[in-house]
């Protein structure tokens, strides 16, 4: 086997063995990879504070093609220990994890430029801001790679880029006042405004999010709606993170 050295994400871990694990590391080069990490449940392993989910890192390791790869170490880029400490933050990013290696796992899409993508968002909500709309971004940036993205652009019936009015997931987009007749559609300027900001953003270019929980509530409804209706992923996450939320704020 070829020692390989590449950067990676660990999106989740399975206890194998008495003392090892493997880790399921999101890479630009070769996408999901299941790496052993022998060893490294023992507590004077040297491979023990980066066999987890949320490490980011440059990762070095036996490559086999198929089959299981075998961890020689790992030089840690980021460890999101501020979002480690943060019962909230936790949830979020676990969320965001797994919904990552729902997309990758569709086989038909090009994974260039999620590991960028997801590490961004990650770093953002370590950094503090708001993690629900974090994720809400990668949602909507996700539906790009699904190719499935809304149309935030103009009418998706008529083509109108005047006088746009509501969005509706069932019709797929922006709505303008004539067309604007979905049992579903959200009548809200903010919403819209946000919908098009952050599907366009530069993530790294984000430095403050302030939203008010009604159009937060909104924009969740329609992303889970939207998910629901063109993608075939099931954000199960979102369930933990609603109960979390209201632990959170008693």
């Amino acid at each position: 086997m070829k020692i390989v050295d590449v950067k990676g994400l660990v999106l989740s871990e399975t206890n194998y063995s008495d003392s090892s694990k493997i880790l399921n590391v999101l890479t630009e080069e070769y996408g999901i990879l299941g790496i052993l990490s022998k060893g490294c449940r023992n507590i004077k392993s040297k491979l023990r504070s980066s066999s987890r989910k949320l490490i980011y890192g440059t990762f070095h390791f036996y490559y086999k093609e198929n089959g299981l790869s075998v961890l020689i170490s790992t030089d840690i880029i980021n460890g999101y220990f501020k979002t480690m400490m943060d019962l909230e933050k936790i949830v979020y990013s676990s969320y965001i994890l797994d919904l990552t290696k729902q997309i990758v796992k569709q086989s038909d899409i090009s994974t260039k430029g999620i590991l960028a993508l997801v590490t961004q968002v990650l770093d953002k909500i370590e950094l503090g801001l708001d993690p629900s709309i974090m994720a809400n971004i990668l949602e909507l940036k996700f539906l790009n790679y699904l190719g499935v993205s809304p149309i935030l652009d103009s009418c998706v019936n008529c083509g109108r880029t005047s006088n746009i009015v509501s969005v509706s997931a069932s019709s797929g987009g922006l709505l303008c006042s004539s067309c604007s007749n979905s049992v579903d559609s959200i009548h809200n300027l903010k919403l819209i405004k946000l919908l098009r900001l952050f599907y366009y953003v530069d993530v790294e270019k984000i430095t403050k999010i302030d939203v008010n929980e009604t159009t937060k509530k909104e924009l969740n409804h329609f992303l889970d709606e939207y998910y629901d209706r063109y993608t075939g992923i099931y954000l199960k996450g979102k369930y933990a993170m609603k109960n979390i939320a209201k632990f959170v704020e008693k």
